[in-house]
This record gives structure tokens, C-alpha cells and sequence, in this order.
């Protein structure tokens, strides 16, 4: 096991490069260790990503050397024959991890807090798992001295409980920021969709009376062209 902080503390851009970093060795292991353009391409990818970033090269380079320092990826300097340094992830070897563990990390790191659902669908391409097992392996990263994610209430308007990485500094006050931003959103969709519900239901009741009038009335009332009788 490498010696690594109890608290990881990534900064943004660490977490985006480290998460890039496993996605790309889960999912492209031939093109793994990954150069310094090669990475900083995987970082400022639009798809996958949230948020999308414009990371320069220098700013990436100075990030896995920060990466390294906290002892979560190291330096594969080049060898006889080859003109690129290198760069790989020991997220795994740090924290004494597996691939479904590890996977799960890349993703959440690389799309902020998400559902089981949208874990199991994004990490299809780099461990398969079943839903279950998802929230089993969960479950136990989020339990022991050293908790790796967090489990949220549902937010307002939402049915699903989400997950959080907890390695990025910072992460838990943004996640809650962004559930008061949503549950001011929610409740206000909430009110809006009451409304209309309220307005529904005072039509079909008026309906129903102008209906039972008409039926009283019968040949007394001359509706309009078009108009319902029942």
C-alpha cells in the first residue's frame, strides 16, 4: 500500500486529470500509459464530462506532478528508442481498491454526483456490473475510517438517491449549493404543476354542472355550435 494523505483533497483539475487518467486505462489499456497531449485531450473531452473544461497543456502537466505528490500517479519517463514522458494513475494501489471501485471513482470524478442508474450505464465500458452490485460496492466505499463516497437524500422533484465522490476538496458544499438551487427549482415546478392540477379539476367540475344544467333544462338551452352536452 503507498503512502498517501487520509484526506486527498484534489483540487478541480486534479480530480478531472485523475479521473481521466482511470477512464482511459480502463477503457483504452493499449493507449495507457498516456502522453501529456493525449491526456490533456482526454480532459477537455465534451462528451462524458461535466463540466466541459479548456484545460492548457501546461496546466495538466503541472497537475500530475501535484498528482504524484500526493502519491495517486507517477511519471513514466521515456525509455531507449521512445521520445514521450508518460503518465499513469496508482489511485487503485493508494487506496487499496479494486476495478469496480476504481471505476466508479473515474466516473464520479469525471460527472460529478449521479445516480446508480447513470453509474451503471457510464461505467459499462470500463467494469460491468449490475445495478445491485453497484450499490453494494457503494455501500462499503462509503462506510470505514476512510469514506470514499456519500450517498444524498433525493432532491426535490427526484426520485433516485445520488452519489458523491468525496476525494475533491470542496465537493459536499458545491453538491448541497446545487441541491438548494434544485429544490428552489423544484418546489417551484412543484407549485406550478399544482396549479395546473387545481385549474384541471375546477373545469371538469364546472363541466360537469354546465352539463347537469343542460340535462335539467333540456330544450330551454341552446348551446353553441361545438359545445359538449355531457
Amino acid at each position: 500500500m503507498i503512502d498517501v494523505p487520509d484526506d486527498l483533497d484534489l483540487t478541480a483539475p486534479q480530480a478531472r486529470v485523475l479521473g481521466a487518467l482511470i477512464e482511459k486505462q480502463l477503457s483504452t489499456p493499449d493507449a495507457y500509459p498516456m502522453t501529456l497531449k493525449a491526456l490533456t485531450t482526454a480532459c477537455n473531452q465534451t462528451s462524458n464530462r461535466d463540466p466541459v473544461v479548456d484545460y492548457e497543456p501546461q496546466l495538466v502537466e503541472t497537475t500530475i506532478h501535484a498528482l504524484k505528490g500526493k502519491g495517486v500517479a507517477r511519471i513514466v519517463h521515456p525509455r531507449s528508442g521512445e521520445r514521450s514522458t508518460k503518465f499513469r494513475h496508482v489511485l487503485d494501489e493508494a487506496l487499496d481498491i479494486g476495478e469496480a471501485e476504481t471505476a466508479l471513482l473515474s466516473v464520479l470524478l469525471l460527472r460529478g454526483a449521479q445516480t446508480v442508474n447513470e453509474l451503471r450505464i457510464r461505467t459499462e465500458r470500463l467494469h460491468q456490473a449490475d445495478a445491485d452490485a453497484i450499490e453494494a460496492t457503494l455501500a462499503a466505499m462509503s462506510g470505514g475510517d476512510r469514506p470514499l463516497v456519500q450517498r444524498l437524500d433525493p432532491a426535490p422533484g427526484q426520485k433516485e438517491a445520488r452519489w458523491l465522490q468525496l476525494l475533491e476538496v470542496g465537493v459536499e458544499e458545491r453538491a448541497a449549493a446545487a441541491a438548494r438551487s434544485s429544490g428552489r427549482d423544484g418546489s417551484g415546478g412543484s407549485r406550478q404543476a399544482g396549479r395546473v392540477e387545481e385549474l384541471e379539476d375546477r373545469v371538469a367540475r364546472l363541466e360537469a354542472r354546465v352539463a347537469g344544467l343542460v340535462e335539467a333544462l333540456g330544450d330551454l338551452v341552446d348551446l353553441p355550435e361545438g359545445e359538449p352536452t355531457a
